[in-house]
């Protein structure tokens, strides 16, 4: 039997019990779970830069996004909150529809 030990989606027992394979889980505590998150986070960042075309790419985008939600809400604050702070540093830093690439700057 493979082992994972990793944070799934909701869903995922009930998938894996509508195909009749045996598994088992666990729930984790709030300290786990935000480690988890970042752990997931880090896997569903690779697989898009891995991703091979657009399609592919936004479908893990949705991925990171629902890893944004859930670290929102375990650090008490919803996504409209970090949607107003990422504005916040927008209005004052920019974005970075500009794609400037900055090489270098003169040392003091």
């Amino acid at each position: 039997m493979p082992i994972y030990n990793k944070l799934v989606r909701d869903r995922i027992p009930e998938v894996i019990a509508s195909t009749g394979k045996q598994f088992s889980t666990r729930q984790l505590d709030n300290e786990e779970y935000i480690k988890e998150l970042k752990n997931k986070s880090f896997e569903e960042l690779e697989e898009y830069v891995n991703a091979e075309n657009d399609e592919n790419a936004i479908e893990e985008l949705a991925d990171l996004l629902e890893i944004i939600h859930a670290l929102a809400e375990c650090h008490g604050a919803s996504i409209e909150k970090v949607e107003e702070v990422r504005q916040k540093k927008v209005e004052k830093r920019g974005g970075f529809k500009e794609k400037i690439f900055l090489i270098e700057v003169e040392d003091e």
